[in-house]
């Protein structure tokens, strides 16, 4: 037997593991900082103050956190039916078209508050219907998913630039942007919710969106594992084949799981649209979408996993800009090396350290 199919216990698969990875890739990264002569340990003292050290510094750490929840979750989901989307990019660029639209015809009107459920529908519809195409593709022409989505991605961000520079653009105005949203059509600051915590918010746009986020880990995690639909989806993706010898019915599974895919993607849009700059600009999406790929593989496609894995991210994020500030030697360049040692142990070498855990763990047992 390999160690790749010994079986240990969750809370080394899951905790134990990923956490010695995510300490190699830390522990890397200080090299990296020192090779340029500064302190390792200086550098995390910024990054972590800059990014938990304030409530403002939480609250921007929240923010970015909020949207990665989003498209981790776009991406597990797809990924559990063994597809592996990589359009939450432009699914979230086009999901922010539906928030935008939805904010802009009743904010005049109604208070957030009703506003709002239009708003999520019109996110998610616009997402899924950008992500139906390469599903349907992938169902019944077989064309790669990966391809497909990716294409899509580009297609989108050409849609939305002349959208919003020949249609959506206020008159008279450079920037292609829409109008701002009255109070109606933004999505309002957790502002109270930090005050309860003795912090405060400052300008950080921490909003609403994030307790939208927590709902759907837990919907999603009822998708996944207490209904028939996902164990059909979980079933998929592990043996294609088996799936659709027990009866599975293929095309309807790869297109529903790329629907739900591609409506959280661009539920992501709500942060960033409705919450944070109260209209819809040119690249808001900001690389939300392919980080989405590294928070959902370091999160094992788990929606705690996501949570945890995105708020790491959303520390590396802020924390990152404060460390760049506070030790100008140390670019954003860097940072981003940073961040790809975190993918690349926590992601793309998550068994590096595993036969070495097994055979600690074999020798534990039989004492």
């Amino acid at each position: 037997m390999t160690t790749a199919s010994v079986p240990l216990p969750n809370w080394i698969t899951y905790g134990l593991i990923p956490l010695m990875n995510l300490m190699l890739a830390f522990f890397l990264s200080g090299l990296v900082v020192w090779s340029i002569g500064e302190s390792p340990w200086e550098a995390l003292k910024f990054l972590i103050q800059g990014s938990l050290g304030r409530g403002d510094a939480i609250g921007f750490t929240l923010f970015y956190t909020t949207s990665f929840i989003f498209t981790g979750l776009s991406v597990a989901v797809a990924f559990h039916a063994g597809l592996f989307n990589i359009g939450s990019e432009g699914q979230a660029y086009v999901g922010g078209l539906g928030a935008a639209l939805a904010a802009l015809a009743l904010d005049r009107y109604v208070p957030w508050y009703v506003t709002m459920p239009f708003a999520i529908a019109g996110a998610a519809i616009f997402g899924a219907a950008w992500a139906l195409i390469p599903a349907w593709l992938q169902a019944k022409r077989g064309s790669h998913i990966v391809i497909t989505t990716i294409m899509f991605n580009f297609i989108a961000a050409a849609l939305m630039v002349y959208l919003l520079v020949n249609v959506l653009i206020v008159p008279g105005k450079m920037a292609p942007e829409t109008r701002t949203f009255l109070e109606g059509g933004q999505l309002p600051k957790l502002d109270w919710l930090m005050a309860l915590f003795g912090l405060d918010l400052g300008p950080a746009p921490f909003n609403v969106s994030f307790l939208i986020a927590l709902v759907m880990c837990y919907l999603v995690w009822l998708l996944i594992w207490r209904t028939k639909f996902g164990y059909e989806m979980r079933t998929l993706g592990i043996s294609p084949s088996a799936a659709i010898y027990a009866g599975v019915p293929y095309v309807r599974t790869v297109i529903i799981a790329m629907l739900i895919s591609g409506g959280l993607a661009g539920m992501m849009a709500l942060n960033a649209v409705n919450g944070a700059a109260a209209r819809l600009q040119v690249e808001f999406v900001a690389g939300a979408g392919f980080v989405g790929i590294a928070v959902s593989l370091m999160g094992r496609s788990h929606p705690v996993g996501i949570i945890l894995a995105a708020l790491l991210f959303g520390i590396l994020y802020q924390g990152g800009a404060d460390l760049s500030f506070e030790m100008p030697t140390i670019t954003r360049d860097m940072i981003v090396v940073i961040q790809g040692l975190v993918i690349l142990f926590a992601g793309a070498l998550e068994h590096m350290l595993r036969p070495a855990v097994v055979r600690i763990y074999q020798q534990f047992a039989k004492a």
